[in-house]
């Protein structure tokens, strides 16, 4: 596994921010868990998987908010072409192959997202968020 780089690790930040400004902003957003924050989690660089796999130029890692848990991945360099907003597409995890939607959160930050969890009212904590997305990733990207 490959952690990513300081300035990964501060442009996953930047996106944590931009999905929760989204949240914070869209009416329609449900409101979820007061008990926990937007947080991107576990990032760890894809293993290069074949031809379904995103590949080492994508993070993947848990994206959680108060209303909703996604597997995301995210590209590793700023400069990566964005799909067109909505746009699906399957990717091949060591553990399977999972539906993502393109999302795009301002110019030059966007992401692919697999939504997994809808309701996390029964989450204690945002330690109790960061420990469901580590068995989550663990899961993830590891071969079944």
């Amino acid at each position: 596994m490959l952690a990513p780089t300081p300035d990964q690790y501060q442009r996953l930040n930047e996106m944590a921010q931009a999905w929760k400004a989204r949240l914070e902003t869209d009416a329609e957003a449900p409101t979820g868990n007061p008990r926990l924050d937007v947080d991107a989690l576990c990032f760890q660089v894809c293993p290069d998987g074949g031809e379904e796999s995103p590949g080492p130029n994508f993070l993947a890692g848990a994206l959680i908010s108060p209303a909703s848990l996604s597997l995301v991945l995210f590209p590793v360099f700023a400069s990566a072409t964005a799909p067109d907003v909505g746009e699906r597409r399957v990717f091949a995890l060591p553990s399977g192959r999972y539906p993502f939607v393109a999302e795009v959160l301002e110019q030059g930050l966007w992401l692919w997202r697999c939504p997994l969890l809808d309701d996390l009212s029964d989450l204690e904590s945002r330690e109790e968020g960061s420990r469901l997305a580590q068995r989550l990733m663990n899961k993830v990207m590891s071969p079944t």
